[in-house]
């Protein structure tokens, strides 16, 4: 029996596997070897993310309904893993060979409204912006449904921009710039210290013991502890800088491809703003954009894994209340995703490996947006 069982998972694995060979194909037809490259790592972090369900929306939100704090730690291992490698890449990649610039944006009213809202969504949806690639590519039917309101969020916000941007905001600020990547790299892994001591003390205080790190199994079929995750993670995010030359980045590629979707039904996208800036993307192929390829990567990744697991189990049955709340949290997300400059990947996690002030608001904004989406989750009988 367990044969029978295990034939079609492995053929969707197979499956996966000659698509991401397609995609390397195409984008290494549109823009060379780096192009290719970056679609093999986006299938690294999607077989991560899946195997180890590495995400920052249940982490977030159980370290504020259980109080336990592992899922955050395990973040924290990837920032600091990260940023060991980035902070000098990015002072002195030039000089070695290897240039690569950080995401250092301003921070203001508009991201701080975005950052909240993207909050509130990736909990209301079930994923971040990693969370429901892996997820929708794992065969999660509610994810796609959140992925493409995420999308049509993304290019609504880029209607909007413009106006957003009038508004106040703090200048962009690089502590590897203003300390050195020796002293940004120090200030970091002691900020990031005191709140994994912070979450220990709340778990402790909650249960009396940390929780029991879960083992990992097999590296083909998974599990993977969250640990051995954030490490696979943190070699996609270092291998990201070294190939692409910046931060892993997901939810730009939702506005294109939503941008795309509504020229061809002949919505002059091409006259906003936004895209009049980013007029090239719209006519190039999207296999020449690199986030494109490395989202198309963590899709087939996931897909790829769940297969290998055996569980790649798609469900077609969903309540009014899973509709509803996958769209709602989609839109919030792809809005808020372009007003704060991205997701917890392009943005917090981006942000922070760049050594940027930004990054850090956005993970109190996000944190807090988090915060009202998780007690909304509750009212909606949703937890």
């Amino acid at each position: 029996m367990a044969p029978k069982t295990l034939a079609p998972q492995r053929s969707i694995a197979f499956c996966a596997g000659l698509l991401i060979v397609l995609v390397m194909l195409l984008a290494y037809g549109e823009a060379g070897a780096r192009q290719a490259m970056a679609v093999l790592i986006g299938s690294v972090a999607g077989i991560a993310l899946y195997h180890a369900s590495f995400g920052f929306t249940a982490a977030w939100r159980k370290i504020i309904t259980e109080r336990r704090g592992a899922g955050l730690r395990a973040q924290f291992v990837l920032i600091l893993l990260t940023s060991a490698v980035s902070f000098p890449l990015i002072a002195w990649g030039s000089d070695l060979g290897w240039p690569a610039g950080g995401f250092v944006f301003p921070f203001g009213i508009a991201a701080a409204v975005g950052a909240f809202m993207f909050g509130v969504g990736m909990q209301l949806g079930g994923g971040c912006g990693s969370g429901t690639l892996f997820t929708a590519g794992g065969g999660s039917t509610r994810m796609m449904i959140t992925l493409a309101a995420f999308i049509l969020g993304s290019v609504a916000a880029t209607a909007h921009l413009h106006v957003w941007a009038q508004l106040p905001r703090l200048p962009a600020l690089s502590l590897i710039r203003e300390l050195g990547p020796h002293a940004a790299f120090g200030l970091t892994a002691s900020v990031l210290g005191v709140l994994a001591i912070a979450t220990v003390l709340v778990e402790r205080s909650a249960h009396g013991a940390l929780s029991p790190s879960p083992k990992t199994g097999s590296i083909l079929r998974g599990p993977w502890s969250p640990m051995f995750g954030a490490v696979m993670l943190a070699f996609v995010s270092i291998a990201t800088f070294i190939v692409v030359g910046r931060p892993w980045g997901i939810t730009s590629a939702f506005a294109l491809w939503g941008a795309k979707g509504f020229a061809a039904l002949g919505i002059p996208v091409e006259t906003w703003p936004y895209w009049t800036w980013q007029g090239g993307a719209l006519e190039s192929s999207v296999f020449r954009d690199t986030t494109s390829v490395m989202d198309f990567g963590v899709i087939l990744g996931a897909m790829a894994a769940a297969g290998l697991a055996g569980r790649f189990a798609p469900v077609w049955s969903l309540s009014g209340r899973d509709l509803v709340t996958a769209i709602a949290g989609g839109l919030l997300m792809g809005y808020g995703a372009r007003l704060a400059y991205g997701c917890n990947i392009g943005a917090y996690l981006g942000g922070l490996v760049s050594g940027s002030l930004h990054g850090w608001l956005w993970l109190l904004f996000g944190f807090a947006g988090s915060m009202a989406g998780t007690k909304l989750r509750v009212r909606l009988g949703m937890s």
